[in-house]
């Protein structure tokens, strides 16, 4: 009898146990389906104020570490959204800091630079902006790689975690950094104290539009997602002298072509199959008339790697094969070819698998599992990752939103055309949509890092 008892007693417990767990499960799906439905209202509510703010930053581009109006204009953007502001962090940076009881602190970057390139996209608000660069050449300037985009979605962010108070409690951290196309930007806020003068984040995140990928839809990659970013300059040094008496002369224009093509063989035949690495001569100068031969020629590379061992490797491969083909050449020592790493170069861009599993998710479940997509990594290069290499080892994440508009994409699977890149005069974002999901995705990816692990 009392066995009995004691059985249904068990049995008792453990049917309120699995009532009390449904009834915790329903009302925190209820609670989230409230913050996604007053969500998605203010969003809507912002929207048209966002896209007039894109279409202002988008014909107003300045080139990088030239951002003033445009962090002026987002410092202010921060303010009315509640923020604490300072600017001048690493020269033009914004931080905004928005704080809501205790809890963790999330970072979200934007990037506000534009790029050297005239603007062909034909919109009525297209860029007819000039700029002098660092030595003193006018170029055009165009937000070709859309961080006019990113701009609008950290506004909105801003502005709609500012109205919805009830619905989280931590603080963000919102950071504008310049330069981001030359790769120094972010050095550039760390080493003015952004990790030490605010408050230290948890977890970093930013968002980057992508130009393959229909607007709606949001990617994301574990892992390596971008590759390090290294300029390197190559000056190939001989004998110059007239064409016509070629054996008097060590010909750099000669050698630096030799150099060009002994480059190839360390992607296929010095890098590991499996550890992906590109080597690309994108300029090469020398010489001034059809019968002089320089003493000179200069050679400008990119390399994209993944792997601190690839890059290292790789880059010791140049200088090696430059020094080498010139040593076959007979030049002496003296003459041996100068190879520089430039300042601009950017580390990759590692994505901290666990957090960026657990972003994937919090987007699968505000935006539907069929607009959530695995990419795989690009050898493009972010400053970014600057962010989650510092002493503190702070875990980061950068993911993707399409930018395409869904009916020209359709029209180019079908039509086999290539659309416009990123970097492209012809690229232009299909602004509605793209700051729609840009927004709801870096909503849903804060909200979950700060409820922690």
């Amino acid at each position: 009898m009392r066995a009995r008892r004691s059985r249904g007693t068990v049995r008792a417990m453990r049917t309120l146990f699995l009532i009390v767990l449904w009834c915790g499960a329903f009302c925190a799906a209820a609670a989230d389906r409230t913050v996604k439905e007053a969500v998605r209202d203010r969003l809507e509510a912002e929207l048209p104020g966002l896209l007039t703010l894109y279409r202002h930053l988008h014909a107003n581009p300045e080139l990088s570490f030239q951002e003033e109006k445009t962090a002026a204009r987002v410092a202010e953007e921060l303010r009315l959204a509640g923020c604490e502001v300072t600017t001048g962090v690493g020269k033009h940076g914004v931080v905004g800091i928005l704080k809501n009881g205790p809890g963790r602190t999330v970072l979200v970057r934007t990037d506000l630079d534009g790029l050297p390139v005239k603007e062909q996209t034909g919109l009525p608000f297209a860029s007819q902006a000039m700029a002098r660069t660092a030595s003193g050449e006018e170029v055009p300037v165009m937000h070709a790689c859309g961080h006019d985009i990113h701009m609008a979605c950290l506004v909105g962010l801003a502005r709609l975690f500012s109205q919805l108070k009830d619905c989280w409690q931590g603080t963000l951290v919102l950071i504008g950094q310049p330069a981001e196309e030359l790769g120094t930007g972010a050095r550039a806020m760390l080493k003015d104290g952004l990790f030490s003068r605010f408050p230290k984040p948890d977890v970093s995140l930013a968002l980057h539009d992508r130009a393959d990928m229909p607007a709606g839809m949001v990617g994301y990659t574990p892992g390596y997602a971008l590759a390090s970013v290294d300029s390197v300059d190559i000056t190939v040094r001989g004998v110059g002298g007239h064409g016509a008496w070629p054996h008097t002369t060590k010909d750099p224009v000669v050698l630096a072509a030799q150099i060009v093509l002994a480059l190839q063989t360390i992607v296929s035949r010095e890098q590991d199959p499996g550890e992906p690495a590109v080597v690309t001569v994108g300029s090469i100068h020398g010489g001034t008339k059809h019968n002089i031969i320089p003493d000179q020629v200069k050679l400008q590379l990119t390399v994209r790697t993944y792997s601190e061992e690839s890059r290292s490797n790789v880059l010791a491969s140049i200088q090696r094969i430059a020094r080498g083909q010139s040593v076959s050449a007979g030049l002496p020592e003296e003459l041996l070819p100068v190879v520089t790493v430039k300042e601009e170069s950017t580390p990759a861009t590692y994505n901290d698998p666990r957090l960026t599993e657990r972003v994937a998710a919090a987007l699968r479940l505000w935006l539907g599992e069929e607009k959530v997509q695995p990419r795989p990594p690009v050898m493009g290069g972010e400053d970014f990752s600057e962010f989650g290499r510092t002493a503190e080892k702070i875990p980061i994440c950068l993911f993707w939103v399409g930018g395409l508009n869904r009916e020209a994409y359709e029209a180019a699977k079908r039509e086999g055309k290539t659309m416009a890149s990123l970097h492209s005069p012809f690229w232009a974002p299909d602004a509605e949509p793209t700051i729609r999901t840009g927004v709801t995705a870096m909503t849903a990816a804060v909200l979950q890092c700060l409820k922690g692990e």
